[in-house]
């Protein structure tokens, strides 16, 4: 191991020539990393699920998440200012802990990207549908949208094809225009929920002290406690994504000066929103305990008591949130699937790293996870139990993908207890983010937070990952995915250390003063 965090340049290192195209401003990197986590979206989408399970006190679940989340995001915010570079979690892990060890940090990160793709996609079918019922195509206008029935989840995997086809595209076109439509969705998604907090505030059918009870809870004859960890799987859900704008690093203007923040500000503004829009759902409520709130969340909450007009004009804009969220997770994924072949550490490489002369984009990788995604929906067609499965699985994996490179960064400071990452400047000539003397403490904060959450979210409940309740290997699938993912990751690893070599990655300065470096290249492995 290196004796500091400061990768040397060596002499077989070579510059990688700046070929991603820089349309990404300090907006569009907030956008980024807010529309992978999309409040709208995912709250939308799972809010049922936690308020089924552990009643309106579930309410507490969201802010001890966020304050475990946003311990991550501030260690992520000083790696992505001290090493601004696409393909972010593989290239950090890589680089505090091997290129070993970051190659199945990447692979797990890539898996967890493409199912996340396809679940963000299956939220369409919990807003169009109610929105104008000509939505619902399979079966007809008539038919059960919801995803627990067979005309709801085949609806759902069509509409969610659609979605991918039209983010695929936008991805292709450019950076500008990926970066352009989501800032967009991003303004109308913010607008979107501060009106909708303030409407449902203003139509109170109790007030907010119901957060301090178990109203609504699922029937059970075990301790609560329990009911509330597994509520807590919803806030787990959502608020993760928020290193999106690392993955756009050779894309943004300024990336040291830009992303870290763009990082933390992501963290808090979906914090804080969110909590607001549990707030004003369980407080605008017709009922807690009639199951409806349960099986329709929020959107329930919407349709009965704002109107059918201005209810609708509401799920206009979770839709549009819903676009940019896929879009925004299916850019970030093809970034790290491009970073990787780069360092010919994938299948295909050469295909995959291969950026578009017109463009400025990745084309292939954009390909592969969309279609990656569309097949993971297409296993969802005949099986509409294994949708929160999916669900669950895609978290789990990004939970401990994240721990691939913050447990590495907590080891290495420890190693290296007295300095702190090498001196730099970000591109206004300031200090760069550090967390300082905090590093350590809030390090081993986040990676403890991190294992109790995989533990969590891996937990084989039937009521998560078994809906039939008599199908044992939807129980382990959460295990039983994470293991086959690793196997196939070794023989995947091990074929192509044999045919292309060990991984060689390229001096990344520590500074955004480079030294001998031309002023169009980025010190990165060719």
């Amino acid at each position: 191991m290196p004796p500091s965090l400061h990768l040397a340049p060596s002499p077989s290192t070579k510059l990688y020539r700046q070929e991603l195209h820089r349309g990404v401003g300090s907006f569009a990197s907030f956008a980024a990393s807010f529309s992978f986590v999309s409040i709208l979206t995912t709250v939308f989408q799972l809010f049922g699920l936690g308020f089924g399970i552990g009643g309106a006190a579930f309410f507490w679940t969201w802010p001890i998440v966020f304050a475990g989340q946003l311990l991550v995001a501030l260690n992520f915010a000083q790696l992505a200012a001290s090493w601004p570079i696409a393909g972010s979690i593989f290239q950090w892990a890589s680089r505090l802990a091997g290129t070993t060890f970051g190659w199945f940090t990447g692979w797990v990160m890539i898996v967890a990207q493409t199912l996340t793709v396809a679940v963000a996609a299956i939220a369409v079918q919990a807003v169009l549908p109610a929105i104008w019922d000509g939505f619902q195509i399979v079966g007809g206008p008539t038919a059960d949208p919801s995803l627990a029935s067979a005309t709801g989840a085949q609806n759902a995997v069509l509409l969610g094809v659609i979605l991918l086809v039209i983010t695929t595209v936008f991805n292709i076109l450019s950076v500008r225009i990926m970066a352009l439509a989501t800032s967009v969705g991003v303004l109308i998604e913010i607008v979107g929920v501060v009106v909708l907090v303030a409407a449902l505030m203003l139509l109170p059918a109790r007030d907010a002290s119901i957060v301090f009870t178990t109203e609504g809870a699922g029937p059970t004859d075990d301790p609560y406690i329990w009911a509330f960890l597994a509520s807590s799987l919803m806030a787990a859900y959502v608020l993760v994504g928020f290193d999106s704008a690392g993955e756009l690093a050779e894309e943004t203007h300024a990336p040291r000066k830009t992303i870290p923040l763009a990082i933390i500000r992501a963290v808090v503004v979906s914090g804080l929103g969110g909590a607001l829009l549990i707030i004003a759902a369980l407080v605008a409520a017709p009922s807690l305990s009639d199951g409806s709130l349960a099986g329709g969340g929020i959107a329930y909450v919407v349709t009965e008591r704002v109107g059918p007009v201005f209810g609708r004009l509401l799920l206009v804009a979770v839709a549009v949130a819903v676009f940019a969220c896929t879009l925004a997770v299916q850019t970030s994924g093809s970034r790290m699937v491009f970073s990787m072949a780069r360092e010919r550490a994938l299948p295909f490489w050469r295909t995959l790293a291969t950026v578009s002369p017109r463009t400025g984009t990745p084309i292939a990788t954009s390909i592969v996870i969309g279609v990656g995604a569309a097949l993971a929906l297409a296993v969802n067609f005949g099986q509409s139990a294994i949708f929160a499965a999916l669900s669950s699985l895609c978290i789990a994996m990004l939970y401990l993908a994240y721990l691939g490179v913050t447990v590495p960064l907590l080891l290495r400071r420890i190693a290296l207890r007295g300095q702190t990452f090498p001196p730099g400047v970000d591109e206004d000539g300031k200090c760069l983010f550090t967390l300082g003397r905090w590093g350590i403490p809030l390090n081993v904060l986040a990676v403890v937070f991190q294992v109790g959450m995989v533990v969590n979210l891996v937990w084989p409940r039937a009521e998560i990952y078994d809906l039939t309740g008599t199908t044992w290997w939807l129980q382990w699938s959460a295990l039983l995915f994470i293991g086959a993912t690793l196997a196939v990751g070794f023989f995947v690893h091990r074929r192509n250390h044999a045919r292309d070599g060990a991984i060689q990655l390229g001096h990344l300065p520590a500074t955004a003063v480079p030294t001998s470096v031309p002023d169009d290249a980025v010190a990165v492995n060719a």
